[in-house]
């Protein structure tokens, strides 16, 4: 039975999650805190909350290392299809470094640098937001844990 109620426990809490993100959209008006990213960082927190990869230090610290490397280019380096591949190649080798990889985060810079985004997108959606998901998960897992158990 646990085989097919954590799967879907897990499509629950990923649609919380997304919804309070959403949500908070619309209540929020001068702040966003959905980016697509999130929806993979979402399967990886609630599908898999014990991979390394799920992990608060590298959901929080992956989006803000490579969002950080996205906004920089687009405010000093400059856009264009070199230094799109660069960015995106060198917040995948940050986040190996720094010991935070997260596989979403490797969209951002591309998200980023498309989009113009500029500093304050480091703080909403990106720091907030992977807040929001971490938090939320980790009020889930000890719900999921109990599923496995059983």
């Amino acid at each position: 039975m646990n085989k097919l109620l954590l799967p879907l426990f897990s499509g629950v809490g990923v649609a919380l999650a997304i919804a309070v993100l959403s949500y908070s959209n619309e209540i929020l008006s001068d702040a966003v805190l959905l980016m697509a990213p999130f929806g993979a960082t979402a399967v990886l927190v609630f599908g898999l909350p014990d991979s390394p990869l799920a992990q608060p230090k590298n959901v929080i610290l992956g989006h803000l290392i490579t969002a950080f490397i996205g906004v920089f280019f687009v405010q000093v380096v400059g856009v264009n299809s070199f230094t799109l591949a660069f960015a995106t190649g060198l917040g995948v080798s940050a986040m190996l470094l720094s010991k935070t990889t997260h596989p979403p985060a490797g969209a951002n810079p591309i998200l980023i640098m498309i989009a113009g985004q500029g500093w304050m997108f480091l703080l909403t959606p990106v720091f907030i937001g992977a807040v929001v998901i971490v938090i939320m998960g980790k009020l889930i897992q000890p719900i999921q844990k109990r599923l496995i158990e059983k």
